[in-house]
């Protein structure tokens, strides 16, 4: 069935193209594709996108509103960074010049923050999504994924944000140091529990505890799924740790993929936290329809 797109939402990873036919805020169709930013040179974003979304278009200019990396310096237009506290939508998209004329490309600016230094990119396209759908709500939003985001939230804008690398230093940890011997695929929800326990009370003997993994396997012969999941458990329980004076006594929503979002959910439960999961492509489509209504 062919589809004709009235806007076209796009999120714009370092690895992944995501793109999606909507009709103002009913989704019509999707498409994807490993053409992240990470895979382009410059000058290769028009055609990308294109390849995935040209049989969506009509006769005349087909709005595309873009959020995440695509929006970096290295992307296909810079969008500079907004400081918080700031609505997570602020200014407006940033237009791309000299586009087919098929389509008017606007890219989401990202949001920084000054001290502790940090930034995201994408997620503000998420938070703005949540706080559309849940407007004048007070609390911490968690982001998990490769680089985990924590963001305060009050009266509509973004207070302040942590990001924690819990996600690369797990993948980095379990394929390319000594632990790629012993973590295997599989979960054990009690080796995950236990590990967090560990370094939610004692972060500072993760070094320690993360070579326990190694020396475990070999003495006593501990299951991959054992393994990998106490090393998944470990990284959590430390970024929980650090990330508590966040959390702790607040309100929380988690935004991600499914089975990652359920297990932050379930760790914050354990300590006693107020968690609602909810959808992140529905965030994000709803922050791309936010951002759409910025341009007038």
């Amino acid at each position: 069935m062919s589809v004709q797109a009235q806007w076209i939402g796009v999120d714009w990873g370092t690895s992944k193209l995501r793109a999606f036919a909507m009709e103002g805020d009913t989704l019509l169709a999707t498409a994807q594709s490993d053409k992240g930013m990470a895979r382009l040179v410059a000058g290769g974003f028009e055609a990308a996108l294109l390849e995935l979304v040209e049989g969506w278009l009509g006769d005349g200019p087909t709005d595309v509103i873009a959020c995440g990396m695509v929006g970096a310096r290295q992307g296909w237009v810079e969008a500079p960074y907004t400081a918080v506290p700031a609505p997570a939508l602020a200014p407006k998209p940033v237009m791309v010049p000299n586009t087919d004329a098929r389509i008017r490309v606007h890219v989401v600016p990202g949001l920084k923050q000054t001290k502790p230094a940090d930034v995201m990119r994408g997620e503000e396209t998420q938070i703005a999504g949540f706080l559309s759908r849940n407007p004048s709500w007070d609390g911490v939003l968690c982001l998990p994924g490769t680089h985990t985001k924590w963001a305060h939230v009050s009266a509509d804008e973004v207070v302040s944000f942590r990001t924690f690398m819990t996600g690369e230093l797990f993948s980095l940890l379990s394929k390319q140091s000594v632990l790629q011997h012993s973590v295997g695929e599989g979960w054990d929800d009690e080796a995950f529990a236990a590990g967090m326990d560990v370094t939610l009370s004692r972060p500072e003997n993760l070094a320690s505890e993360l070579f326990g993994i190694r020396a475990s396997d070999l003495l006593n012969a501990t299951p991959s799924a054992v393994a990998r999941s106490r090393l998944s458990g470990l990284l959590v329980g430390a970024e929980l740790a650090a990330s508590r004076p966040y959390w702790l006594g607040q309100q929380i929503a988690v935004i991600g993929e499914q089975r990652l979002s359920d297990v932050y959910a379930e760790a914050l439960k354990a300590q006693g936290g107020w968690v609602t999961v909810v959808d992140c492509q529905d965030m994000t489509l709803a922050g791309l329809s936010a951002a759409r209504n910025l341009l007038g």
